[in-house]
């Protein structure tokens, strides 16, 4: 997952270049054990889109790094906002392998589209819970058959506005509703909900979650979790609990094509990257967004601010 706002940039120096881009992390990501093979997706917001006002939205069902529209179309694309997804669900026949399927979604009666590296399991089981908190006007724009697409449902039935307090309230809640259900429903599950949440200009990293049973606060190192292998528990557990990537920076397009950003200290900051993996080989200028925290961007005038704040779930 990656999201950029900042001055119109060349949408190939967020998504292609980089040693670490989005499409490459589809094929080798950093921290992920398998392929992300299916789909990927992306929005943009451009002044010189037709409709400036409204996001460009790209998805498809097919590995981003197979995509022959990636690189016909990316380079002839800017934006000042960008929300980019590969999708990293299992590779089997249970999997719906559709446009609507893929990241991010975008409904209307909303300033926000959103994507999740994440996971609620028994999310079908759990609406007998949750349908009550949703409203009609966003179930019914429901197109395809994800949690993600669910809880964005969910999360902006919550919201009673659009202010960062709105949102983190929003958050908090969704997030005790959901353990509740699991807990009332007997169906306790690791949950990841690692998301951002994206409008002109805007950025709302989430990296939030539930322990295997259900629990709101776990707790663990990460690192040495991983440590234990795919499969197991403790990797799952840290899965959870690694940190998301936040780059404050400026853009520099440089003459080769390569990464056009470097960090800078805040005050000097025009553009700001959250992602689920650092977009260089090395981590230089990458702060973490911790597990528990969510992060509010905000792009005023040439200056983007930063706030981190804990969650109370």
């Amino acid at each position: 997952m990656l999201a950029y706002i900042g001055p119109e940039a060349p949408l190939e120096s967020l998504l292609l270049t980089p040693s670490n881009s989005l499409v490459n992390q589809a094929l080798d990501p950093e921290h992920y054990p398998d392929l992300q093979l299916a789909g990927w997706g992306f929005g943009a917001w451009s002044e010189h889109l037709l409709k400036p006002e409204d996001p460009f939205i790209y998805r498809r069902p097919t590995a981003a790094f197979y995509d022959d529209n990636a690189t016909r179309m990316i380079p002839s694309l800017q934006a000042s906002t960008v929300l980019g997804h590969v999708r990293a669900a299992s590779y089997d026949s249970k999997v719906v392998m559709v446009d609507e399927n893929c990241h991010p979604f975008s409904f209307d009666e909303t300033p926000w589209i959103i994507a999740q590296n994440g996971d609620l399991p028994n999310w079908m089981l759990l609406q007998k819970e949750l349908l009550r908190h949703c409203e009609d006007r966003y179930l019914k724009q429901m197109r395809g058959t994800t949690d993600t697409e669910f809880l964005y449902v969910l999360l902006l039935s919550l919201l009673a506005g659009d202010s960062d307090k709105d949102v983190q309230r929003a958050i908090e809640e969704m997030v005790g509703l959901i353990s509740q259900a699991m807990e009332d429903l007997d169906l306790p599950a690791l949950t990841k909900m690692k998301m951002a949440l994206v409008s002109p200009n805007r950025i709302i990293g989430v990296n939030v979650g539930l322990g295997h049973q259900g629990e709101t606060n776990p707790a663990g190192d990460w690192k040495k979790l991983r440590e234990s292998g795919p499969g197991t528990d403790d990797f799952a557990l840290s899965m959870l609990l690694e940190p998301m990537y936040m780059l404050m920076g400026r853009h520099v397009p440089g003459d080769d094509a390569s990464y056009d950003f470097e960090a800078c200290d805040e005050t000097e900051a025009s553009a700001a990257i959250f992602a689920s993996e650092a977009l260089t080989e090395d981590e230089d200028g990458w702060s973490h967004v911790e597990f528990g925290e969510i992060v509010f961007l905000e792009k005023t005038g040439d200056h983007v601010s930063r706030t981190v704040t804990r969650l109370s779930v």
